[in-house]
């Protein structure tokens, strides 16, 4: 089992995460299955290249991800026509075949139940189609989920980071203070003055 890299990005490895992320959006996949794509190979975690996209390569790309968007909705679009296209040119030749001989034979039962099956598949196709728009906008909302989770997280822990530097800070200043009265203590005919930065200075009498 491979170590989880934490180390800096390197740019080949930001071109690998664009492109395997587009890749997926063109797709019609999810970008959370691109960042765990992805971190397969550069030996990532998936929230490692999830945070990666999102604060620093997804904005240098942005027309890139509006046209993977765009060329996955004409793909869409395409498979969805040319379904259709082929049940509407079985219905027509159907129905050319029934009006050519409506005058020398009857429809038989056959034909009958050939058409109501190609009525049945149109319908299908078309809920077919408003099923997979359906389950896609649901996994993009389980990911926008997971993503403010993250950013919650993230916020939380800067918070204690900034208090901790904080509590620094003051036990440094503390510290200075003391060490400036021992050096009095120490040196009773030195001296200190403020100069115009607010530090003290030490003035030799």
């Amino acid at each position: 089992m491979s170590l989880t890299r934490q180390d800096a990005w390197t740019q080949d490895e930001d071109l690998l995460l664009v492109e395997v992320v587009l890749r997926h959006i063109r797709e019609g996949s999810t970008q959370l299955r691109a960042f765990e794509e992805v971190g397969k190979q550069v030996s990532r975690t998936s929230a490692a290249c999830g945070f990666r996209w999102n604060s620093f390569v997804r904005k240098q790309y942005k027309s890139g991800i509006e046209l993977a968007k765009k060329q996955r909705k004409e793909q869409a679009v395409k498979e969805t026509d040319f379904e259709t296209e082929t049940v509407v040119a079985e219905f027509k030749t159907i129905e050319q075949k029934t009006n050519e001989e409506r005058e020398n034979e009857s429809i038989t039962l056959q034909e009958v139940i050939l058409y109501l099956t190609k009525m049945d598949e149109l319908i299908q196709l078309d809920s077919k189609e408003k099923e997979r728009i359906s389950e896609h906008s649901l996994l993009l909302e389980q990911e926008n989920d997971r993503l403010q989770d993250e950013n919650r997280l993230l916020k939380e822990n800067l918070k204690v980071v900034e208090e901790d530097y904080r509590a620094l800070m003051q036990i440094m200043e503390r510290a200075r203070k003391l060490s400036v009265l021992e050096d009095e203590k120490a040196n009773p005919k030195v001296s200190f003055q403020m100069d115009k930065n607010g530090n003290l200075e030490r003035v030799n009498k």
